[in-house]
């Protein structure tokens, strides 16, 4: 068997039919020529075109938005480079206002904490002019619209609101329409506002003309007491400053720090969700002054109703404790209610009892007294001849009635008031008259004649004291009566605090001291304190102005207290008017302390130009020193006097 297959047969199948001749197919042979087609024969189909290139087009595309990002590009240089601050400006003439967040004043209460000047919540009612203009609300009678809005409510002219939505500088974004005005005020046009605003929503042909209209937080002084204690308190003006008084002297203290409060807004309305950056406010420090409200409102009432009795230009008294040189009360009549200066006389402005310098006249003679002692020139018991005139220098002097000739003790001139005996008294102080003048000058400059109590008050008097070189013919003998120097009520009542406190002179004080925001008090500097005649002295005297007051022949009678030793004296001055500056009418005053044993207060009274009944300072301020004294040792609890009156003489027989 052959390893080599056989070749296989093939075995045909059935015959294919044949193709049509339009469908066969033409097999070229290899290497053989194409069949000539027939002259009658279809042509070959056109070569397919060919697309063109297409980086022109991608060229010309990429230019153009070349040129475009250029555009955007210069246009967001000019924005945010060149025209930056104007755009700004203008987003934030629409967005953004900033308020300012006025701090609370600090509020005056008297010594027990009684509120005597509180600050209630208020608004000033501001604008902002360039939001009324054509350009912003697309009108040109924005600004007149919105004042016939306002007007009513502000209660102000529409010409006047006018003038200030539409200031001359046009640039101008801050007016100032009302200041403090209540919430009640600031919510009739807040709601104004918000409806004005939501009918412009929906309602084209509205505008918002209040849309630039906006409210400053800030406080109204309210006084509670109305005139009670008004000169010492003072006032506060239209820009929230002290315009008087403790207000005004103390107005850094009271005033605290303001702070801001920026927000976004939109059509006048604030927008909640942009967020707002603030500066709190420091609210101001409180002030606690030495004063009673009691006594104060005592005093004020006695000198109020005995002024017009007098039909007196005007009164004060003083009230003030020997021990530490405090103040208890100050009062002024006529006065006038701080809650309304419309209605005030502007003479009764200010505080009468610091600023009006006038001429003390007897009861000055206690600081003459208080030399001829301290200098050993005479005792209480020394004799005095006091005849019915005294000629001295180019006048004649006399007493206030017309008497014989008086044999009197010192303590008696003191008693009795006697010009003539004063003196011959004060005559002792040296050897010649014008060394008697240098030693009395030194005494009443250490009284404190002459200078500023140390209260730092404004607008306070130090008074008139021509050095003793200066003193004319007259003034050497009217001097030492009380005439021919001047000073103010304060200090008056001082140099028998200084008596009282046995010789020594403590610098009056008003603030007891100032609290805070913290909440922590400060008290008040010590006041200075000054020896001015010997602990001898000043008991002596006050030995001697007891019988001012409890003797029959004293010129005090009417200022006594059941179960209190007094201490006092009278004074009835000519009195210079201001107007003219020539004598018309009399300063009468009374001034003491008690108990006279061991004094704790001193009452001080003077009324100027009474025109109405009796004028002597002992008839008409000697009651009031009663009344008021009366009412001040009750309030202070201070017990009855144990000790039995000094009784010196007050005259001798001969």
């Amino acid at each position: 068997m052959s390893d080599r297959e056989p070749p296989r047969r093939r075995v045909p199948g059935p015959a294919r039919p044949p193709r049509p001749r339009s469908a066969a197919r033409r097999q070229p042979v290899p290497g053989a020529r194409p069949a000539r087609r027939p002259s009658g024969a279809r042509p070959m189909p056109a070569p397919p075109l060919r697309l063109g290139s297409p980086r022109p087009r991608l060229r010309m595309v990429s230019l153009t938005l070349t040129l475009v990002l250029i555009a955007f590009v210069v246009r967001l240089l000019q924005v945010q480079g060149v025209d930056a601050s104007a755009y700004a400006a203008r987003a934030e003439q629409n967005r953004y206002v900033v308020h300012t967040l006025a701090a609370e004043r600090g509020g005056i209460t008297d010594r027990n904490g009684v509120a005597l000047a509180i600050s209630e919540d208020a608004y000033d009612i501001t604008a902002d002019p360039t939001m009324f203009s054509r350009k912003q609300l697309k009108i040109g009678d924005g600004p007149e619209q919105a004042a016939a809005l306002l007007s009513p409510i502000l209660r102000q002219s529409q010409a006047d609101l006018v003038k200030k939505l539409r200031p001359k500088n046009p640039d101008s974004r801050y007016a100032r329409l009302a200041t403090r005005q209540t919430p009640q005020v600031w919510k009739q046009i807040k709601d104004l506002k918000t409806a004005l605003a939501d009918k412009a929503e929906t309602d084209k042909n509205t505008v918002n003309v209040l849309a630039g209209v906006f409210a400053d937080p800030s406080s109204q002084r309210v006084y509670p007491n109305g005139d009670l204690a008004a000169g010492i308190l003072g006032w506060v003006n239209a820009d929230g400053k002290g315009g008087g008084g403790i207000e005004q002297e103390l107005n850094k203290q009271l005033t605290g720090k303001d702070g801001k409060i920026r927000y976004a807004q939109s059509g006048g309305r604030e927008v909640p969700t942009a967020g707002s950056n603030e500066t709190p406010a420091v609210p101001g420090s409180d002030v606690e002054l030495t004063i009673d409200r009691d006594i104060q409102w005592a005093a004020q009432n006695a000198i109020t109703e005995q002024v017009k009795k007098s039909r007196a230009d005007r009164g004060y008294v003083i009230v003030q404790d020997t021990r530490t040189g405090q103040i208890l009360a100050m009062a002024n009549a006529p006065g006038f209610d701080p809650n309304d200066l419309s209605k005030a006389d502007g003479a009764a402005l200010g505080n009468a009892a610091l600023q009006d310098a006038y001429e003390p006249g007897s009861t000055a003679k206690v600081m003459s007294m208080a030399a001829v002692l301290q200098e050993n020139a005479a005792t209480p018991l020394t004799h005095v001849v006091v005849p019915n005139r005294l000629h001295r220098g180019d006048r004649l002097f006399s007493d206030d009635v017309d008497h014989g000739t008086w044999y009197l003790t010192l303590n008696g001139v003191l008693a009795k008031s006697s010009n003539i005996g004063t003196i011959l008294a004060t005559g002792q102080l040296g050897k010649t008259q014008p060394e008697a003048n240098k030693v009395l000058y030194s005494y009443l400059r250490r009284f404190g004649i002459g200078g500023y109590t140390g209260l730092g008050f404004p607008g306070e008097t130090p008074g008139i004291l021509a050095p003793y070189q200066k003193w004319s013919t007259s003034q050497q003998y009217t001097i030492p009566f009380g005439q021919g120097f001047s000073l103010n009520a304060m200090q008056a009542a001082s140099v028998y605090s200084i008596i009282a406190n046995g010789g020594v002179r403590i610098q009056p004080t008003l603030v007891r001291g100032t609290k805070g925001p913290d909440g922590r008090f400060t008290p008040a500097p010590r006041p200075k304190q000054t020896r001015v005649v010997s602990e001898k002295t000043a008991k002596t005297l006050a030995q001697m102005l007891e019988s001012v007051v409890d003797d029959e022949q004293g010129t005090g009678a009417k200022a006594r207290i059941p179960g209190y030793n007094v201490a006092g004296k009278t004074g009835t001055a000519n009195r210079v008017d201001p107007a003219t500056g020539r004598y018309r009418g009399y300063t009468s005053s009374f001034a003491g302390f008690a108990p006279a044993d061991n004094p704790r207060i001193t009452v001080y009274c003077a009324i100027q130009n009474a025109t109405s009944g009796n004028y002597f300072g002992g008839q008409i301020c000697g009651p009031i020193y009663k009344q008021v004294m009366e009412f001040a040792l009750k309030t202070l609890q201070v017990p009855p006097t144990g000790a039995p009156a000094a009784n010196l003489p007050v005259d001798y027989k001969p």
